[in-house]
C-alpha cells in the first residue's frame, strides 16, 4: 500500500492537485507495480513563511520577472 506525501508551497488548485494525484498513482502502478486502488497521495500546503530555501524564507525572497 503506497503512501505518497507531497510537500509543496501553497497555491495549487484542486484541478493541478487532481493532476498529480493522478500522474503519481499511475508512476506508482506503472513502475512499482501497485493498483489504483492501494495508492495514496497526500498533499501538505506549506505556506511560504513556512518554507526556507538558502537560509531565505520564501516569503522574503525577491520575486525575478518573467
Amino acid at each position: 500500500m503506497p503512501y505518497v506525501r507531497i510537500e509543496m508551497l501553497a497555491g495549487r488548485s484542486e484541478d493541478q492537485k487532481a493532476e498529480i494525484a493522478k500522474a503519481v498513482t499511475e508512476a506508482m502502478v506503472t513502475h512499482g507495480k501497485a493498483t489504483p486502488g492501494s495508492v495514496f497521495v497526500v498533499f501538505q500546503d506549506v505556506p511560504a513563511s513556512d518554507w526556507a530555501v538558502a537560509g531565505t524564507l520564501m516569503s522574503r525572497r525577491e520575486t525575478k520577472p518573467g
